[in-house]
């Protein structure tokens, strides 16, 4: 593997937003994640839960409900009143629409997907349309005394529930009227006094409504009668969310405590054909509130304040029982946040509103394998760069020579120019930048740093020349075939002459910088790229797919290379496969042509193009240390594979030169430590 010189570095302060509301979309088997900040993730499930697009996050949008239409369009609504339709293809907002009703709280689509509901602070609930091209009002329901905050459509369409503060209301659609208006029990561990709000309300087919609310209570009512049927006390503090399966034979709920529960309909005895709701599983998964849960046919899915997205396959409803019933636990975007400076050894880190640049330590100690060594110059905090406006940063880079800055926000591009005197450091902005770089969703620079390339939201790429402190517009590549689709990753060549390009599903274009057209197609793959890099000298294009394959596809020859049709003809070792996180990062080494280096989030790997592959027979990763000399010799030869874990969770490792590499980790104890303080639950003997 060689021997290297590690920064490890643990001052990138980040922390992810909590998740407030997740939508399940059966169809495409994909998941909406919204969080506090107000960013919309989009999880391909099918696609070993990669993360393909996300919406970046607006200050004013404090996202309460979000829900899948017909067609596979994605709504959200908050508090600022407004119902957001989003552009899956261009990663944008399509439009957006004042309810007026005041902060909307609740929102559901009908079960044809042709209409849409909304709950207000002013009590009323309000009937859309959904057209081809935008929503249309339609009614308002009879006002209700408190807020509307949650909202559940019967199956057949004809009636709906609305959760309100001490009562629930069952209105019929063709009227608008409420039919019934069932009274909860305010009492809460023997007080009475405070008021009971419904977080959620689930509407069965046979007529059943299940509330979950303030009082830790799960109630099962009779719609016809308006009368309770059953009660399950499960909590000690709020119950926040409710999800049913679409077969109606189980359902989920997440608490404040941090627990989820499963309740299953069961057959009373063995024989019998009467079933009744009986609690099944607590998980417990996550440290906060459970703000809200969603239930797949095969798996349950949960998220709140401790940022993790959980899902938890559901082992009778799996097939093959394999690495794919494993619990799934997502806490860090998919996508990098950190960009290098490899030349002045700086890091930019990528925050919601503001970019951190540091210069990396330093140190004149020598030592031997494993040793820490310690630091003769600290690192140092160069600059803060904060944006204006309530608008999240999408995407940053710094350029490898340190001196420009360059970032996005959904509606402005912004260049920086650093000047370096001595120990000071002073910043120019770069004005009158050209309308068509509104919005990038990727920024890349080339490796001498006089290029600039953009990908932006329309699924064109521009190319700008850097000239001292100012820029030309050089060339735009527009969107094959008339499609919009974002291009969300890019790589350049070293010698600056070729561009790849990747979108969520149109494949990898490459194109010639030098005759500004496009060159090539990569073959298209079933499975969304996760990271690409084009090596020095030969020009190969490595290609990293969610489901843990890897591509090297040769540009001058347009076609695969002889090492990637050997590696797809005999397959990856199953335990390469079987991993959970995608490969967000492929680097080079300068000097050692056949050495592809790339990482997930816990494993830093070098492949060796010149050792033979490992077969399933052979072991992939040994995490016992070497015994002795004969031994280390034994394991860099013994396959092409040579695998670290001794960083995690990694954010981001690469090579600074030929022998030092720096390696940004993120506790998951950090991020916990910084957020707000669980629930305190009574344990026995305290």
């Amino acid at each position: 593997m060689g021997e290297f010189k590690v920064h490890r570095v643990r001052f990138f302060n980040y922390v992810p937003s909590g998740i407030r509301c997740v939508a399940y979309n059966n169809q495409s088997n994909r998941l909406a994640v919204s969080r506090t900040d107000g960013t919309v993730e989009i999880y391909n499930l099918s696609a070993n839960y990669f993360q393909e697009k996300f919406f970046p996050g607006h200050e004013s949008r404090a996202t309460e409900a979000l829900c899948w239409a017909k067609g596979q369009r994605l709504f959200s609504a908050g508090l600022n009143g407004e119902i957001i339709e989003y552009d899956l293809q261009a990663l944008d907002i399509k439009y957006s629409m004042d309810a007026f009703g005041g902060p909307i709280w609740s929102m559901a689509a009908s079960p044809s997907g042709s209409q849409l509901l909304v709950g207000c602070e002013d009590g009323s609930v309000k009937l859309f349309q959904i057209n081809p091209d935008k929503i249309q009002f339609e009614r308002n329901f009879d006002r209700q005394k408190s807020r509307i905050l949650s909202l559940s459509w019967h199956p057949s369409g004809t009636h709906i529930a609305a959760g309100s503060i001490d009562y629930i209301s069952v209105f019929d659609i063709k009227s608008g009227s409420a039919v019934h208006k069932m009274l909860v029990d305010r009492q809460y561990m023997g007080v009475s006094k405070r008021k009971c709000i419904i977080w959620g309300v689930a509407f069965l087919s046979d007529g059943t409504v299940i509330s979950v609310d303030s009082a830790g209570k799960v109630q099962f009512w009779d719609s016809a009668t308006g009368t309770l049927v059953k009660t399950h006390l499960v909590a000690n503090a709020d119950v926040q969310s409710i999800a049913v399966s679409d077969q109606e034979d189980s359902f989920v709920v997440g608490t404040a405590e941090g627990t989820v529960f499963h309740f299953q309909l069961v057959s009373v005895t063995s024989n019998s054909s009467e079933k009744q709701w009986v609690r099944t599983k607590p998980f417990q998964h996550h440290t906060h509130d459970v703000r809200t849960v969603a239930h797949s046919p095969t798996a349950l899915i949960s998220g709140g304040t401790d940022t993790h997205l959980v899902i938890r396959p559901l082992m009778e409803k799996v097939e093959v029982k394999n690495y794919d019933a494993a619990l799934r636990k997502i806490t860090f975007p998919h996508r990098r946040l950190i960009s290098c400076s490899k030349k002045r050894q700086l890091l930019l880190f990528q925050f919601s509103h503001h970019l951190d640049l540091w210069r990396l330590g330093s140190t004149v100690a020598t030592g031997k394998h494993g040793d820490t060594l310690p630091l003769s110059k600290d690192a140092d905090h160069l600059l803060q760069l904060k944006t204006k406006g309530p608008e999240n940063i999408i995407c940053s880079c710094v350029s490898p020579c340190g001196s420009w800055i360059a970032y996005s926000t959904a509606s402005r591009f912004f260049l920086r120019r650093l000047n370096y005197e001595h120990d000071n450091l002073s910043l120019h902005r770069v004005s009158k930048m050209p309308a068509c770089l509104r919005s990038a969703v990727q920024i890349m620079f080339s490796e001498d740093s006089t290029k600039l390339f953009v990908a932006s939201n329309q699924g064109s790429l521009h190319i700008l020349r850097l000239l001292e402190g100012s820029f030309k517009h050089l060339h735009t590549f527009q969107a094959q075939s008339g499609t919009v689709e974002s291009m969300c990753l890019l790589a350049v060549s070293p010698d600056g002459n070729w561009l790849a390009a990747s979108g969520t599903s149109a494949g990898v274009h490459v194109y010639s910088v030098k005759r500004l057209k496009l060159h090539c197609t990569v073959p298209a793959y079933n499975f969304p790229v996760t990271a690409l890099a084009i090596a020095p000298k030969t020009n190969n294009l490595v290609i990293a797919h969610s489901d843990q394959q890897i591509f090297e596809y040769s540009i001058p020859d347009k076609q695969y290379t002889e090492w990637s049709r050997a590696i797809q003809k005999q397959g990856f070792h199953h335990h390469w496969l079987q991993r959970d996180t995608p490969i967000t990062h492929i680097g080079f080494h300068p000097k050692r042509p056949a050495h592809i280096l790339l990482h997930d989030a816990y494993m830093f790997c070098i492949i060796d193009k010149s050792l033979p592959l490992p077969n399933d027979k052979t072991l992939l990763y040994n995490p016992l240390p070497p015994t002795n000399e004969s031994d280390v010799i034994r394991r860099r030869t013994a396959h092409a594979f040579k695998i670290s874990k001794k960083y995690k969770p990694l954010l981001f490792m690469d090579l600074l030169d030929e022998g030092t590499l720096v390696a940004v980790e993120r506790p998951l104890d950090d991020i916990i430590a910084q957020l707000p303080p669980p629930i305190k639950k009574k344990k026995f003997g305290t």
